[in-house]
């Protein structure tokens, strides 16, 4: 099993960035492998609503996304984590996001009906994380739907979604315990779901041999 860490942050050291890696480093088990990864070391355009991926699930703007591709592909879920900017993800994340497009599926006679290429490979797993300096959640705006909702319509099952207020300094989340128990328990969570995905197959192998 692996997961991909993605940070919608330019800050490397910023809060995001050590929420995203606490939850990375809660997971314990041998068997999952972590990866993280910045946004901001990638140069990736919007989505420009082309469709040239509609039969082919593979986006035909040649930029720096095509690199995080595969590990998207490979990565049997992610953890995605974004600031707060204006009420909503960072331009990075948006532009990320929006380039999953491609792996969405449409009917051709009805668009109403859809599917994903997750959804037909078996199903994902997806954390949110959300991060906010005012002390309102309703400040944080769209942020941690921006990230849950096209998840969900990309056939991840977003088993967790954390919101953290009241940190603007980068060094706030290290004095916050809260929102440290909150990631981490997000990614034992995670790996928890992971063992009972595995334990439920290997069950299910042996009662159907039984029937």
């Amino acid at each position: 099993m692996k997961v991909l860490g993605i940070v919608g942050s330019r800050r490397k050291n910023g809060n995001t960035a050590y929420l995203v890696q606490q939850a990375l480093h809660a997971i314990e088990s041998k068997e999952v492998e972590t990866e993280l990864i910045y946004l901001g070391d990638y140069n990736i355009r919007g989505c420009i609503g082309c469709e040239g991926c509609r039969h082919t699930y593979k986006c035909v703007i040649m930029d720096d996304m095509q690199k995080i591709y595969p590990l998207i592909m490979n990565s049997d879920a992610i953890v995605l984590g974004s600031p707060t900017y204006f009420y909503n993800i960072t331009s990075d994340m948006k532009a990320f996001i929006e380039r999953l497009y491609c792996f969405q599926v449409f009917a051709e006679d009805d668009r109403s009906v859809w599917s994903s290429i997750n959804e037909a490979l078996g199903g994902k797993y997806a954390v949110v994380i959300s991060i906010c300096e005012q002390n309102d959640e309703k400040d944080m705006g769209f942020t941690s739907e921006a990230m849950s909702k096209p998840l969900e319509g990309l056939g991840y099952r977003v088993i967790e979604t954390v919101k953290i207020l009241k940190l603007f300094k980068k060094e706030d989340a290290l004095k916050n315990q809260e929102a440290l128990d909150q990631v981490k328990r997000a990614g034992k969570k995670l790996e928890k779901t992971f063992r009972l995905r595995k334990e439920t197959e290997e069950k299910f192998k042996l009662l159907n041999f039984r029937i």
